[in-house]
């Protein structure tokens, strides 16, 4: 079996599971992020599983793409990424439980959110979905949503109201294509948009945290 790097955060023996790709980047904050995801949806009772990523561009994007910024293509492994996940999910998280007691969420925070949007449309484990300030500029992301059904039932989106602003053309289109994909979400689940104040690289850990906050209180509250 394919050994996942995972770290664990919350209470380790609840049932509501939270699966979240990161980098370096992203551990530097997560202590943080659980702090706010506590204060958010006024719970303890979740688990956050995070699952260490080796090559950020390769594998949490969908499909090959040249490079937007620096020089690094984007490979298009997440469909490998994403198998190794669910064996995951099938040999640890639902080993000697009834899976229909757990309750499977998966966001993240940039290209990990855009994975975690494109992992809802090919498997129906996930409840919903917490994509914080996703990379929806991505190549071909939009046509993919419009084209196909999502199997989660929630997703929530952010944006930061400055991520637009760049003189990068394509990840200038992050705040039209973000609105578009809503608005297609809308029609099919419960989805919610929400924006925040700043560029991308501001208060990821809060971002993220309402993003699993919003998909956890949903479920309580229903």
């Amino acid at each position: 079996m394919y050994k996942v790097n995972t770290y664990y955060y919350g209470n380790t023996e609840s049932d509501n599971i939270l699966i979240q790709m990161v980098d370096d980047h992203d551990m530097a904050v997560i202590e943080k992020e659980i702090e706010y995801i506590r204060e958010l949806s006024l719970s303890d009772d979740f688990c956050l599983v995070a699952i260490k990523v080796d090559n950020w561009n390769d594998d949490l994007s969908p499909w090959k793409a040249p490079a937007v910024f620096g020089k690094d293509d984007f490979g298009g492994n997440a469909d490998v990424t994403l198998s190794k996940v669910l064996e995951y999910i099938n040999t640890e998280v639902f080993a000697g439980k009834n899976q229909a007691d757990i309750n499977l969420y998966i966001g993240g925070y940039s290209l990990s959110g855009l994975f975690a949007l494109w992992a809802a449309y090919q498997t129906d484990v996930f409840k919903g979905v917490a994509a914080a300030s996703p990379s929806v500029w991505f190549p071909g992301i939009e046509e993919y949503i419009s084209q196909n059904d999502i199997k989660s039932s929630a997703v929530y989106l952010s944006l930061g109201d400055k991520e637009s602003k760049t003189k990068n053309k394509i990840m200038a289109q992050v705040e039209d294509n973000i609105q578009r994909i809503y608005k297609i979400l809308d029609t099919k689940v419960d989805a919610n948009l929400e924006w925040n104040e700043g560029n991308h690289f501001k208060e990821p850990d809060l971002r993220t945290a309402k993003a699993f906050a919003w998909v956890l209180t949903r479920d309580i509250a229903g």
